[in-house]
This record gives structure tokens, sequence and C-alpha cells, in this order.
């Protein structure tokens, strides 16, 4: 399955400015997806950063980040259904048994008078040696060797995930998550005390380093709303002067 081009590409970015989301097909070269599964593309970044093509595979709601590799245009071929397999024959029925005929009467024998003398039995010969057989040939043929050669193909491994907490000067905090080079979830902001409540359930070392950062915005925050009620006391005695 061939990759995205830019005439592709450019297409895509057409589509999604007319407000539509162009249907894409994962590669062979896609990580955690099926090949030749589709997908909704809902955004289009810059072909510099990387996993610049946003895609929403089907059947899921998260957003995932692809290349232009991972990714195409080309619906790929329906995989043909197997023929379904003969009815088994019926087993055949069992023959009657055919009963044995009855042992004919023996024959009376002359008197001993008469009976000649048995010829004397002949040894029996050697048997003769069986040729031993063949040895088998020690060579292979080319096609036996190059199925030995061949090995199994090796899955893909799952990598980690990292999941990365930011706090600006303004005291706002946001949550990243990677999973190797692909981005998965982009910075999104998250409430103070959600990220106090994390660092505390993680480890008392991850609440001590977070812990001054919060305090830190409270306190900016609390200086903040001291500004803002100043403020408003100035402006309210300018407004009673004005009304009376």
């Amino acid at each position: 399955m061939s990759p995205l081009s830019s005439d592709e590409l450019r297409g895509i970015r057409e589509e999604l400015n007319a407000g539509t989301t162009p249907t894409v097909w994962f590669t062979g070269s896609a990580v955690g997806v099926q090949e030749g599964r589709s997908g909704k593309v809902v955004a289009l970044g810059e072909p510099a950063e990387g996993d610049f093509i946003q895609v929403r595979p089907a059947g899921s709601k998260d957003v995932l980040s692809f290349s232009a590799a991972e990714v195409t245009k080309v619906k790929p071929p329906r995989k043909k259904a197997a023929p379904p397999e003969p009815p088994a024959k019926p087993a055949a029925k069992p023959r009657p048994a055919t009963p044995a005929p009855a042992p004919a009467p023996a024959a009376a024998k002359p008197p001993a008078a008469q009976e000649r003398p048995a010829a004397p039995a002949k040894p029996a010969a050697p048997a003769k040696p069986k040729p031993a057989a063949a040895p088998a040939a020690a060579s292979t043929t080319p096609a036996a060797e190059s199925t030995a050669r061949r090995k199994p193909r090796q899955a893909k491994p799952i990598g980690g995930a990292t999941v990365t907490l930011t706090a600006d000067q303004d005291g706002q905090w946001s949550v990243e998550v990677s999973a190797g080079k692909k981005r998965v979830v982009r910075p999104t902001p998250v409430a103070a005390n959600a990220v106090a409540q994390a660092a505390k359930a993680l480890h008392d070392d991850v609440a001590a380093a977070v812990e001054p950062l919060i305090d830190a915005a409270r306190e900016q925050q609390r200086q903040r709303v001291e500004q803002l009620r100043a403020e408003l006391a100035v402006a309210q005695a300018a407004l009673d002067e004005l009304g009376n």
C-alpha cells in the first residue's frame, strides 16, 4: 500500500477546509492499528512535525497522530471468503456376515498295507539376504534449504507511554501523552486540584515536588484577587461620586 503523496495531502487539506472528513486506510507501517483498517482525518498539521495527520480510526473515539507513510488513500481489496467445506459422506452400512460353509467329511483312508512310504522331505533352501536400503541423500534440495532459513515474522513490540504534566508562569497546568515518538494526546488543560490529588496518589516525593508549585499559583491568584478588589473599590467610589 503506497503512502500519501504531496498531491493527496493537498487534496485532504482542501477537503478539511471544505468541512468534510476524508477517509484513509492504515498501511503496514502504522503502529498500534491493524493494516487495512479505515479512519477519518480530522486535522492536518505541518509535515515538519513528523506525525502531523490526526486520524480517528473506525469504531473508535480516540484521535491519534500518524505520518504520511502510515496512511494511504488507496482502499485495500477485500479478502475472498474461503469456499465452504463439502458435506461429509455417510458411513457405509455394515454388510451381514456370511455363515462359513460346513467342513466336508474326511475321506476314508485305504488300509495300512496299501499305503506307500512318503518321500523324504527336501531340505529348505537358505533364505537369500535382502540388499540393504540405500542411505538417504545427505544434501537437501535448494527449496528445503530456503524454507529452513526462513524465520517467523516477529510481532511488533508494544511500546510504553509517557505522561507529562506542565505548569506555566500563570499557574495553569496541562497534560500531554506520547507513545514512543508519536504524540497521542496534545497538551490539554487540567485543574490544579486534580494535579495535586494525582501527585499524592502516586508518591510522596511527587507530591512534595508539585505542592510548592500549586502553593505559588494559589498565592499568585490571591494577590490577583486582592488587586481586583482594590480596583473594584476605587471604581465603586468613583461611581458613588458621579451618582451624588
